[in-house]
């Protein structure tokens, strides 16, 4: 017999966690990066996933632990080289996710040519809200993002600022790799990034859906 697996905690069964990069040309251009012509992929582990109620783990082979703000949308069902106008059928519903990213390593592995797994793939690399189920957002390209540390405003972006829209994306990668459900997409961070150090407190919301906090403590040996 199935064992019911509530979407609503995605986080403790899904299996992967797929990320867009620059996805914002704003974003692209404060990163000094060429706006891609074709959605610009990486992994993070499920064990990267901390939900609201957890901290934020700083590796301690940075020195620079950046935030970034991204929408993720959570796969409903299993889906394989899903044509595009058919994408949005394949989604459960949302949630107000970062991308935390040791930027220092991650320039230097930009560098070096190499992956960005130290950067971007550690343990709590992928904090989380609440589920928000897809017909509780009538549209996911008209949201507001905002994120503050310590009370001051460092990110806001609009949904509708995507190069690359949703269903394009869960398209694109469905071509590369079979989506299952409970996996979930990061779709992009919006300009504004920046540093967090030890002790930071970071919330984080999309206007009038959903709100989390969490904060950040130091390195543990």
């Amino acid at each position: 017999m199935a064992t019911h697996r509530p979407l609503s905690r995605f986080w403790e069964w899904g299996k992967n966690i797929v990320c867009v990069g620059r996805n914002y040309a704003d974003h692209a251009r404060e990163m000094r990066s060429e706006v891609p012509a074709e959605p610009v992929l990486f992994l993070k582990p499920s064990t990267a996933y901390a939900p609201e109620g957890s901290a934020i783990l700083m590796p301690a082979y940075t020195r620079n632990l950046h935030h970034e703000l991204e929408l993720g949308v959570v796969m409903g069902r299993r889906g394989r080289a899903i044509p595009e106008a058919a994408a949005m059928d394949y989604v459960a519903g949302y949630a107000l996710c970062l991308d935390m990213t040791a930027r220092d390593v991650q320039d230097e592995c930009k560098k070096k040519g190499l992956p960005w797994t130290l950067a971007k793939s550690f343990t709590t690399s992928c904090p989380v809200s609440a589920f928000v189920p897809k017909k509780k957002v009538p549209d996911p390209h008209n949201l507001k993002l905002w994120l503050k540390v310590n009370g001051e405003l460092r990110q806001e972006g609009d949904t509708s600022s995507m190069i690359f829209s949703i269903p394009y994306i869960i398209s694109y990668v469905s071509k590369i790799m079979t989506l299952e459900e409970g996996d979930i997409i990061l779709t992009g961070t919006p300009k504004g990034v920046g540093p967090v150090k030890e002790n930071d407190e970071i919330q984080a919301g999309i206007h009038g859906v959903v709100s989390m906090r969490f904060q950040v403590q130091g390195p543990r040996c």
